[in-house]
């Protein structure tokens, strides 16, 4: 497949992908992101680079999460208080057994509502699941009871504050370190889709550090990723996605 510019762009997909994964990855500023590209010959605005995150980040994410690998059977389920344009949110997260995370929602409540709409959106792109482990919040007990196809599920509940539920509250780190490099999150649909991406991002290093400790292991075709492919300018780059070269092509 060709490096194909997408329609009225300057840059080939290549580029684009190059400047999501570091800013995605990494705790940097869409200003660093800029002075990197600098480095690099390319010459880019910061503006320019947050039109490519709206642009393109939804569609990467989903190119992303269709090429992971089959997930655990057991969830890890938690919540964190975040602040997005000075108004109190919850971010709730769902981890596998080996900690890649299955998928986040951001909302305003913290209620039994709040956790079945993140158990639907959960049981929409995964089986279910064997167990579920999650912390003491009574939301969780009464969503699963309104969910008839959880009824059979075993459901752990540890106490938060024991770290008994550390593989989810490790998850949250990195959030942290995003939220603190970007000042705060300024709108809630942008947070979405940057915190989804990150999400993607992450679960795929994860497992190019995992093959690297342990060459012997071949990835599976449906696990290869379009971010393990260097470019001759150095660094990791992103092969165009099918969906992008369609949706954008000139």
């Amino acid at each position: 497949m060709t490096d194909r510019k997408p329609y009225r762009h300057r840059f080939p997909l290549s580029v684009i992908g190059y400047a999501l994964r570091l800013y995605h990855r990494f705790p940097l500023s869409q200003r660093d992101v800029q002075e990197l590209l600098h480095e690099r010959g390319v010459q880019v605005s910061h503006e320019t680079l947050r039109q490519w995150n709206i642009k393109f980040a939804p569609l990467l994410t989903e190119e992303l999460r269709h090429r992971e690998p089959r997930r655990g059977s057991r969830w890890h389920l938690d919540e964190v208080c975040a602040k997005v344009g000075g108004v109190k949110h919850w971010l709730w997260r769902a981890v596998d057994e080996y900690g890649d995370v299955l998928d986040i929602l951001l909302q305003e409540h913290r209620d039994t509502q709040a956790a079945k709409s993140f158990f639907v959106r959960l049981l929409g792109e995964y089986d279910v699941p064997e167990v579920i482990h999650t912390d003491k919040l009574w939301s969780y007990g009464a969503a699963l009871r309104e969910i008839p196809v959880l009824h059979d599920v075993e459901h752990v509940q540890v106490v938060s504050t024991a770290r008994c539920n550390n593989l989810v509250e490790q998850s949250h780190r990195p959030t942290r370190q995003q939220e603190r490099s970007q000042l705060g999150f300024k709108r809630r649909k942008r947070t979405q889709e940057f915190l989804a991406l990150h999400a993607r991002v992450s679960n795929l290093h994860r497992h190019a550090n995992h093959r690297s400790r342990h060459p012997q292991t071949k990835p599976s075709i449906r696990s290869s990723s379009p971010l393990a492919r260097g470019d001759a300018a150095g660094g990791l780059r992103i092969k165009p996605p099918a969906a992008l070269l369609r949706r954008h092509s000139g």
